[in-house]
């Protein structure tokens, strides 16, 4: 007789299976009305969704794209950044952010980041500001907002314009203002993974300026302004109709989903926060905890014993962008942003989602209590 050898289940990073079992009769219910609609591209549904996004962030304006990294490329575009420009960013992010700013012309120049929220330093931007600099483009990394008030002022004083990198922080908010509500355009991915994530790719961009907002649903449709009618070169980007659908039943559920992603990370917190560095919240600050990061100088050893008992666990993010190497071509060097490149030496991200049980985050601490 065969010997049976039972297999440990991994423990996801975020498990959309799970997810899609509690909202599954509502999805298929929407997704058979579009399907009998026949309207598949720009439909009423993204009409619908774009105006419950602009309602949600106390903005006039929002806009369906393709994907998260289209929403920043569209607003940097639309905004009149292009070659020769520099827009101010952190280099401790995914490579989106600065391959929107690439695809322009415009440079990124970087500016380190704060080590407790991983954010931009706010402290270091003036210095950073040439007559070259047209933009600051801050990241809510992880699900806390960067310091929006401060930045705004920067901004304000040299006559930039602000774009916001939302795409992990959907209802995080900052002194009861949410986030993508604050600059001049804000970018939201909806990658499956995401707070308020879809079932593909798409994003969405934020904003007041009806002529700005204008100019992005043009260049979402191939530069037209409708009838074949093209003054200008754009793109194929356009948030579909299934997307925003689905989108739409996840939209009623994003603020319940994000209050009990913090209750997970309050949980992590009181198990771990003598042993690690927990996540902080800034006074004023909502964390919406898109990721819940921790960061040990033992980290390799924590992600190994994870790793050998089925716990799934994320490096975010292992190498700065300026030292990606599709970035050596500006000149940067290691030692050029020692906060972030210490970040990157020492940050874990562990599993965390609205449906994670309380045993499941009891077994991951007491792994790493046990390892440092």
């Amino acid at each position: 007789m065969k010997k049976v050898i039972e297999e440990k289940k991994m423990v996801p990073m975020v498990d959309l299976k799970k997810q899609f079992q509690e909202i599954k009769d509502e999805v298929l219910n929407v997704l058979t009305e579009i399907l009998k609609s026949g309207q598949y591209i720009l439909g009423p549904k993204v009409s619908e969704f774009e105006k419950k996004i602009a309602d949600y962030h106390g903005v006039s304006e929002a806009v369906g794209v393709a994907s998260g990294t289209d929403a920043l490329h569209l607003s940097i575009d639309a905004l009149g950044i292009g070659e020769g420009d520099e827009v101010i960013t952190t280099p401790f992010t995914f490579f989106a952010t600065v391959e929107a700013i690439l695809y322009t012309g415009a440079k990124p120049v970087f500016v380190d980041i704060e080590p407790d929220t991983f954010n931009l330093d706010v402290s270091q931007i003036d210095i950073k500001i040439t007559e070259k600099t047209k933009a600051i483009l801050p990241v809510h990394l992880f699900g806390h907002m960067a310091d929006m008030e401060e930045i705004l002022k920067i901004a304000g004083r040299y006559g930039l314009k602000v774009i916001e990198d939302c795409a992990q922080s959907f209802g995080a908010d900052l002194n009861g203002r949410r986030a993508g509500g604050f600059g001049d355009a804000g970018c939201f991915s909806f990658y499956p993974s995401k707070n308020l994530g879809g079932y593909g790719d798409g994003g969405i961009i934020v904003l007041d300026d009806s002529k700005v907002a204008d100019i992005v649903r043009r260049l979402r449709n191939h530069g037209s302004k409708g009838s074949y009618i093209h003054e200008r070169a754009g793109f194929n980007s356009r948030l579909d109709e299934i997307q925003a659908g689905i989108l739409l039943v996840k939209l009623k559920r994003i603020d319940e989903y994000n209050r009990k992603r913090r209750q997970k990370a309050a949980l992590y917190a009181e198990l771990l926060s003598d042993v690690v560095k927990c996540p902080v919240e800034r006074k004023g600050a909502y964390h919406v905890f898109h990721q819940y990061t921790i960061r040990s100088q033992r980290r390799n050893e924590i992600q190994k014993r994870l790793k050998e008992n089925g716990i799934s666990s994320v490096i975010y993010y292992p190498v700065p962008l300026h030292l990606q190497g599709a970035l050596r071509f500006w000149g940067y060097k290691e030692g050029d942003f020692p906060v972030a490149e210490k970040a990157a030496r020492e940050v874990l991200s562990l599993p965390i989602y609205p449906e994670l049980e309380k045993s499941t985050i009891e077994e991951i601490a007491e792994i790493i209590r046990s390892t440092v």
